[in-house]
Formats: structure tokens, sequence, C-alpha cells
């Protein structure tokens, strides 16, 4: 058997900085076999300045929206940037697909192991095949209009089925809770049982506007967008309790972006999770400056009890789809938060929250974690020239 023995100046294993800094002992296919004191490692150890570390989870991406990069304006809230993504998204299939694999060809480059992908269409499906990255698809479902809901999840159990087929991680889920209808949801409640779904939650103040009072930007989205709103009566709570109840049987829950969710929020989600699920809170930093120019509240987030998780978002909300990327800017903003807590969210946390923590996230003996070298740190910081690339 062949072995890679790997150092650097320092080691996350996925939970913490090894003190003893140990070498990483692999085979050819990158599978975990040991992490050793260098004195017993024996020859041929391979050694790099840096931080050696596992694969990172990217918790919450749009591969498809890939071809929108540059494309939306930054900062304009998002009910317009809904509307720009609408009027934009629709491109030749070939050029949305080679978008589409240059995004996945970066993403691996820089250390991305595995996704958690919204996915609208079956574009990816093909782009996914011929990659490296494990993905887990979100078949996202949406229909605001109740006379829309069977049309509407009829096209999505065809895309959830033929992903399943295909052999894919694959769960049904729906879009954000201004987008499903009480149809919808009793629709497709039936395929979150023991399943891990996604939702994106409070990405706007207007979201619990709207669920409380019925005003806001939302109402004039639907307005907007020729929907009629004329049913809806507000039910008086924020959006989070009004659509959490629809999770009950579901295992892993991955709540996305969270910019506007508080304390109150947070308890209701205490009171209200099963002892047998995970809820992940997925954290899009750079989205969200570029659609709210805000960020969530970490300080409050982090110290909760639920599973903290990074995410890109879409190259229609982003730059590029880049953890270390998204790390950098949650330091800036929060330096109070460790490097060793925000590698812990890129890479166990993720798995955890995908399901995928058998073989991902961690440097553990018959793990396939895929090892990702961290560049140009200083002091236990990252740094404006920190950069990650795979070299397993």
């Amino acid at each position: 058997m062949e072995y890679v023995k790997l150092k650097a100046g320092a080691l996350f294993d996925g939970v913490r900085f090894r003190e003893e800094n140990p070498v990483l002992i692999a085979d050819s296919r990158g599978v975990i076999l040991d992490l050793v004191p260098e004195s017993e490692a024996g020859e041929g150890v391979q050694k790099y300045p840096g931080i050696l570390a596992p694969g990172f989870v990217n918790a919450h991406c749009h591969l498809e929206l890939s071809h929108l990069k540059g494309l939306i304006e930054e900062k304009t809230g998002l009910v317009d940037f809904v509307c720009s993504v609408v009027a934009t998204r629709h491109f030749e299939p070939e050029k949305i697909r080679e978008a589409m694999t240059d995004a996945q060809h970066q993403m691996e480059a820089s250390g991305i192991v595995a996704v958690g992908d919204i996915c609208n269409n079956l574009l990816s499906q093909s782009v996914k095949s011929e990659g490296t990255i494990r993905y887990h698809n979100f078949v996202e479902v949406s229909g605001w209009n109740p006379a829309v809901a069977g049309m509407r999840f009829d096209k999505s159990r065809e895309f959830y089925e033929t992903f399943k087929n295909q052999g894919f991680s694959t769960s049904m889920v729906p879009h954000a809770p201004y987008s499903v209808s009480r149809e919808l949801w009793g629709k497709i409640a039936p395929y979150f049982s023991q399943s891990v779904v996604s939702i994106h939650n409070q990405e706007t103040p207007d979201e619990d506007a709207f669920f409380l009072q019925g005003t806001g930007s939302l109402a004039n989205l639907y307005e907007k967008m020729g929907i009629d709103n004329s049913f809806f009566t507000p039910p008086g709570v924020s959006s989070l309790p009004s659509y959490f109840p629809y999770f009950s049987r579901a295992a892993s829950i991955i709540l996305v972006h969270n910019t506007f969710m508080g304390a109150p929020d947070l308890a209701y989600l205490e009171q209200t999770v099963e002892k047998d699920q995970r809820v992940s809170l997925c954290v899009c930093m750079r989205a969200n400056l570029y659609i709210e120019d805000r960020v969530p509240d970490l300080d409050l987030l982090s110290r909760s009890p639920f599973n903290m998780v990074v995410g890109t978002d879409s190259l229609s909300s982003n730059y590029e789809l880049d953890i270390l990327a998204e790390l950098k800017t949650i330091q800036a903003h929060f330096p109070q938060i460790s490097l060793e807590k925000l590698l812990g969210w890129a890479t166990l946390n993720g798995a955890r929250a995908l399901q995928m923590e058998g073989g991902l996230g961690s440097f553990e003996r018959g793990k396939r974690p895929g090892v990702v070298l961290i560049e140009n740190t200083e002091e236990g910081r990252l740094t404006s020239r920190s950069v990650s690339k795979k070299i397993l």
C-alpha cells in the first residue's frame, strides 16, 4: 500500500487544533489511516507552511445560478434581488452548464468536498456527475398561489425522482416561508420524514413584518410578480414559527441566512426541536452583504445550542464560491470568534448538517474527508492574503 504523509505548521482535525501537531497519514485514495508523532512517521513526510484541515463543506449553494455572476446589482434588498434573478436567469442551457462547470472546478481547487445545493431544474445533473464533490441536492419547491400548488409539486417531484434515480442524495424542500402556500406545504411535508431539509429563513426584516402584520416589501413582491395575495391572513407570529412545525419529522434542518433571527426565535427553536433532530444555522455572510448589506448577529447565534455551518449562496449574490473567503468575512465582522471555531463550522459541522459525517468533516481513521492547506495565516488568524487549496 502506498502512503501519503503530510505535516504543516498546524493541524486542525475537524474539532480542534492538535497541540502535538501530528503527521497525517493517508492511503493514495485519501482514506485517513492515522495521526502520529513525527518521530514515528518514518521517511517521506511532505511538509508545508500553513494549516492542514479536512475538506470544506459548503452547506448552501445555488450552483445553477453561476451564470449570473456580476449581473445582479448589489445592496438593493431582497425583493429587488429576487425580481432581478427571475428576470435575468434564463440563458442558453449550454452557457449555464459551462458556468456551473467553472464554478465547480473552483470549489474543488479551493478545498470544498461537499455541497448542499439548491436545484430548480436538472441542468446541474451532468456537471455534478463529472466532478469530485459530493452533493446533497435540495429540490426547491415554491408557489405562493394555492391554485398552482398541484402543478408546482408535480414538477418538483419529477426533478426529485430523477435525481434520486441517478443516485444523488436528494431532498424536496421549500424555498422560503413567503413563497410556499399552505396547500403546497401539505403536499411536500411528507417528503421531509427522516430527511435533510433546508429553507431560506429571515433573510430580510420584511419577512417577519409580513407574517406579523401582512405589511412590508414582500406584499409588494406579489404585486410586482402578478401573484394574487388576497387569500393570505397574517398569522401574527414571526416567520419561523409560522412554518417550523412542518419539519417535525425531519432528521436534519438547515436554516439558511438567519440575518434577522433574534433571541425569541432561538428560544422558540429550543422549545420546539425534537430530541432526535439536528438544527443547523447556516451563515452566508458575503451574500447577506451583497443583497441586504447586513450580517446576522453571530454573537447571538453562535451562543445557541444549534449547529453552526457555512455556505456561499450563489454567484448571483457572491463573487466566488469560496468557503475560506466566507470565514475571512466572518472574522472581519466578528473578530472574537476563533479560527478553531470557524474551521469547525466549515468542516465537521457542515458534514453533520448534510448527514455526511460518516465519511467527511474530520481526520478520523477510515474517513476520506479530503485535505485542505490554508496558507498565509498570522498568529492563529486569517489575513487578507490567506488562501486555501486542496492537496489530497
